[in-house]
């Protein structure tokens, strides 16, 4: 591989995009997934890269894309603000392998590296066959997934290859959720509507150099990230409060808790304080916190002058007894406003049955209307249910990598 000569670091304003009006992935999530990894200059570095190739972020809503690099840009005929902030679905379409789709899929749950041909298509619909190359991300300290990397390399086109049958069914709505690569119209709409262009391809086999080429354009850019989060250690762990210690979620399990949009945080209580180890986007924009401002804290941190200390009271004695309670507690948000908090909190049992976390369940008593003529205590139970659903499938079938509940 080719020597890197990495710039000196330098605490310039990062070039960021926010993502597009229509994805509710807010921007100042998509800012932090890099600048609280990383120098600030990170995203001037990647821009300086030739190869084509995509970081997205398991653990923020939707799995979203949150850096773009100039030669992927070009390949696809996108913007950067086109792509930044969406799930990677975007680029497939009718043709795209259904088997290659779900292959990756079970790389993104068991984070691990996969290879494999695919079909995409750009921004003008044209199909394109690329070798896909998907690679995690690991943060040195504890092992947890911060980025997944895509790397992708145009495969020529040329004679003879193996027929490869396409996919014409629906596409399963787990697989559009968790994996992020297109499927946002359902294929079924493909077939009964409009056939044109759906003919069986030969699958295009990359070459020897081609796989070569994606190869080491992701080690160079894993070296890279390596560098930069190396020489930032410090930093990033202070912005993350106390979360360089907790045990990370598997990326399986926080795209699938992605998908729940009401106000909640996971805390584990086998681990030192009870600290917080997931937070929703929801939870985020009701209180004001970043997440690395959340994760690793114990929830008192929402407490305040005028917090009912009974309400507090009745949390300890359920939690101690493996309990679900609701309380109505006064909270306050980080720039200092306070609101009504109706608090439902829940034991999350696994799938051997013992308690891996609590879900405590937050929702403004101000807002009692969601559109759909739910009751606050109905949305709550929906979200405690949702969550207990991902924990416990999640956990039946975890292998040795999976996170110890």
């Amino acid at each position: 591989m080719v020597a890197l000569r990495l710039p000196p670091i330098a605490d310039r304003t990062s070039r960021r995009t926010t993502a597009m009006a229509t994805i509710p992935v807010p921007g100042d999530h998509l800012n932090e997934s890099l600048t609280s990894n990383y120098s600030d200059s990170i995203v001037e570095v990647l821009d300086d890269l030739r190869d084509n190739f995509l970081l997205s972020d398991p653990s923020i809503s939707g799995h979203p894309i949150v850096f773009a690099s100039r030669g992927f840009l070009s390949m696809s005929g996108y913007s950067r603000d086109e792509v930044v902030g969406r799930n990677g679905r975007i680029f497939q379409g009718p043709a795209t392998d259904r088997r290659s789709v779900m292959e990756i899929r079970e790389a993104i749950r068991d984070e691990r590296m996969v290879q494999i041909s695919l079909m995409n298509y750009k921004k003008d619909g044209t199909p394109h066959w690329i070798l896909f190359h998907l690679c995690p991300v690991l943060e040195r300290e504890n092992g947890r997934v911060i980025h997944f990397l895509a790397v992708q390399v145009p495969i020529t086109r040329r004679s003879g290859g193996r027929a490869r049958g396409m996919a014409f069914g629906s596409c399963r709505n787990e697989v559009n959720a968790d994996l992020g690569f297109r499927c946002d119209v359902s294929f079924d709409s493909f077939v009964d509507s409009d056939n044109r262009g759906l003919e069986v391809e030969e699958s295009r086999e990359a070459s020897d150099w081609e796989k070569h080429k994606a190869t080491n354009a992701a080690k160079s850019i894993l070296s890279i990230l390596t560098y930069y989060r190396k020489h930032t250690k410090g930093v990033a762990a202070g912005k993350r409060g106390g979360s360089a210690g907790i045990a990370p979620l598997t990326s399986s399990l926080n795209i699938s808790l992605g998908r729940i949009k009401q106000s909640f945080v996971l805390t584990d209580p086998h681990l030192p304080d009870t600290p917080i180890v997931y937070a929703s986007d929801a939870f985020l924009s009701l209180t004001g916190y970043s997440r690395h401002e959340v994760l690793g804290r114990n929830c008192r941190f929402l407490n305040g002058p005028a917090t009912d200390m009974d309400a507090l009271h009745q949390i300890k004695e359920s939690t101690q007894a493996g309990q679900a309670c609701t309380v109505s507690i006064l909270n306050y948000r980080k720039d200092g406003s306070s609101f009504r908090n109706l608090l439902h909190v829940s034991p999350v049992r696994n799938a051997t049955g013992k308690i891996a976390f609590y879900v405590g369940v937050q929702t403004d008593e101000s807002r009692k209307d969601d559109g759909h003529g739910l009751s606050l205590e109905m949305r709550q139970l929906s979200a405690v249910a949702a969550v207990k659903v991902a924990v416990r499938s999640l956990s039946a079938g975890a292998g040795p990598s999976a996170r110890s509940m």
